[in-house]
């Protein structure tokens, strides 16, 4: 794919929006979906962004949670911009608070949003790109599709149901020997806006458990996982740790959960505004940006993911040493 002509659609507004921006850095043109009403001027706003970068943006006012919201936003893409090369399955809701707290109309909404508006967002990309034979879809997961933590049980459900979707439709593909690609990529605690406008039962203002990485070092993981074959992606040596240990050790993980996962989860001494507005039901009004309040806290590099996505250069960086010190002991052995 030329990365200037490319077609790239993108789900949500958030970690979405920087997404996008990574994309139209290389010229692409980008479908932007997210809900529309007070939404737009989120819309607007990552137009302008996609735009400064020099890509092309198209809005696309879509709630992902109605399939044929996403379907028709899909015609409109290809109707506008042309084939779609890469859909990106990004957007999300959650709330936070625990299970007895919450009402199960909650549970239903976050689910529809966070895991049937991938699958949506699949099926329509997969209606266009099959018959091409041809095309990326990008899932956006979190390690929280591994190991659940508390007060956020139903994105955690719901992004465990998005790992298991993965691997059906991965084992589809390869059945069809489709060229069809599709990654999906873990993500670690972000810096985005989400924790300010999420339904919050809490005492305190929510906040992601550190370590907290900026959204512009996953963005660039998910422009990378669109380009290249790989399977599954992690973002953050935090993300690594939380699945693989959950595999090993998985009691240790509950213990330390229940002892931590509530704090880790509040900004303490900063009582939330029982008043505020959230954006489970409804977007809500203003452009948000990409960024979160966590920004002095935030990184914006992750030695763990370079490592990740140079792997084979380093492999054959390190065979190369390991040929060229063969090759000397055999030289000075033939000099003995």
């Amino acid at each position: 794919m030329n990365s200037k002509s490319e077609v790239v659609v993108v789900t949500g507004a958030g970690l979405g929006r920087a997404i996008a921006c990574a994309f139209a850095k290389r010229g692409a043109k980008v479908g932007l979906i997210a809900r529309g009403g007070a939404g737009m001027a989120g819309l607007e706003g990552a137009k302008r962004d996609v735009e400064r970068f020099g890509g092309t943006a198209l809005i696309l006012p879509c709630d992902v949670a109605d399939a044929s919201q996403v379907e028709e936003a899909a015609r409109k893409a290809e109707l506008e911009l042309g084939p779609i090369d890469i859909w990106v399955n990004n957007a999300m809701a959650s709330v936070f608070g625990p299970v007895q707290d919450s009402e199960a109309a909650d549970f239903k909404r976050v689910t529809e949003v966070t895991y049937l508006g991938q699958v949506y967002g699949a099926m329509s990309s997969l209606r266009r790109m099959r018959t091409r034979d041809r095309g990326r879809i990008v899932l956006v997961g979190s390690a929280l599709a591994y190991r659940g933590i508390p007060l956020q049980s139903a994105y955690c459900g719901a992004k465990h149901g998005i790992q298991g979707f993965a691997d059906s439709l991965r084992a589809e593909l390869l059945h069809e020997k489709s060229g069809v690609k599709l990654c999906m990529v873990q993500m670690p605690a972000m810096n985005t806006p989400q924790f300010d406008w999420v339904k919050n039962l809490l005492p305190n203002k929510a906040q992601p458990v550190p370590p907290i990485y900026q959204p512009e070092v996953a963005a660039e993981a998910v422009y990378w996982a669109a380009r290249h074959g790989r399977r599954e992606i992690f973002v953050g040596a935090s993300t690594v740790i939380a699945i693989l240990g959950n595999k090993l050790f998985p009691q240790v993980g509950d213990w330390y959960l229940g002892r931590t996962g509530f704090k880790s989860q509040q900004r303490l001494g900063q009582p939330k505004d029982g008043s505020a507005p959230n954006n489970l039901w409804e977007a809500l009004p203003g452009d948000r940006g990409a960024h979160g309040d966590f920004d002095a806290q935030a990184k914006s590099f992750t030695p763990q993911l370079w490592l990740s996505l140079n792997r084979k250069w380093l492999a054959l960086a390190a065979l190369s040493v390991v040929g060229a010190v063969m090759l000397g002991r055999t030289v000075m052995g033939y000099r003995k």
